[in-house]
C-alpha cells in the first residue's frame, strides 16, 4: 500500500510539473512565428510581404467619415525582420517597399480626372509590433512618413504631397492581417485641388514570410 501511494504521488507531481512547463514554454516563444501561434520563430533577416486583403481597397479620403478622395485596389508592402525577441515583447521590422498599382487607383474628387501615380517616399520606415498586436510605423529621425500623389485634372497635372509623423495599425492572427483605419496625413504641398487632410485606411493579408519555403503566414504572439 505504501509503494502504491508513493507511485501515485510521484505521478501526480510529474503531471503538475509538465502542466506548469506548458505555458512557460509557450511564453518563451518569439513574437513573430510561422506555422501557427507559438510556432517556428521568424528569423532575423527574413523578408515579410503582403498585398491588400481580397476584395478590399486602400483609400486616402479627405475626411475620416467621407468617401471622397483616392482609392486603389492593388497595393503591397515588403519588410525585413530586424529583431524578433521572446514573447511577450516587441518585434521590429524595416519597411523597404510600399507600392500602389497606379492602374488600380482612381479618384472621385471634383475636378480630378484620374490618378497618374502614388509613391511612398522616405523609405525605409521602422515598424514595431507588440505581442498584443499593436503596430506602429515611424520614419527615420528628422524625416516623415510621406506619400506623393500625382493627379490628372482639367488644368493639367498636379502633385499633392502628404505627411504624417507616424502610423498606427493592428495585427490580427485570425487572418494574418495588418490593418490601418483613418490614419491622418496632412497636406505638405500642392494645389487647392489637393485636399488638406488625407485619412488612410487599408488591410493587408495574409502577411507571409517569403524567405521560407512555401511563404508561410506570420503570426503574432
Amino acid at each position: 500500500m505504501r509503494t502504491r501511494t508513493s507511485l501515485t504521488l510521484a505521478a501526480a507531481v510529474t503531471t503538475l510539473a509538465l502542466s506548469a512547463a506548458g505555458p512557460a514554454s509557450a511564453a518563451d516563444g518569439s513574437v513573430l512565428t510561422t506555422g501557427g501561434p507559438g510556432g517556428t520563430a521568424v528569423a532575423v533577416g527574413d523578408v515579410l510581404s503582403a498585398s491588400l486583403a481580397t476584395g478590399t481597397n486602400a483609400t486616402l479620403y479627405s475626411s475620416a467619415t467621407g468617401t471622397s478622395g483616392i482609392s486603389c485596389s492593388s497595393s503591397a508592402f515588403v519588410a525585413t525582420v530586424v529583431d524578433n525577441p521572446a514573447a511577450p515583447g516587441t518585434a521590429t521590422e524595416s519597411v523597404t517597399s510600399h507600392t500602389f498599382d497606379n492602374a488600380s487607383c482612381s479618384s472621385n474628387v471634383i475636378g480630378v480626372l484620374g490618378v497618374t501615380s502614388i509613391k511612398v517616399d522616405n523609405l525605409p520606415y521602422t515598424t514595431t509590433v507588440t505581442s498584443d498586436g499593436a503596430l506602429t510605423i515611424t520614419p527615420a529621425a528628422g524625416s516623415s512618413i510621406q506619400t506623393t500623389a500625382v493627379l490628372r485634372t482639367l488644368l493639367g497635372s498636379i502633385t499633392c504631397v502628404y505627411r504624417a509623423p507616424s502610423l498606427s495599425g493592428t495585427a490580427n492572427n485570425a487572418d494574418n492581417s495588418i490593418s490601418f483605419a483613418n490614419q491622418q496625413f496632412t497636406k505638405f504641398s500642392g494645389s487647392s485641388l489637393c485636399f488638406s487632410n488625407g485619412y488612410f485606411t487599408a488591410k493587408y493579408a495574409p502577411v507571409t514570410d517569403t524567405t521560407q519555403a512555401g511563404s508561410p503566414a506570420v503570426h503574432v504572439n
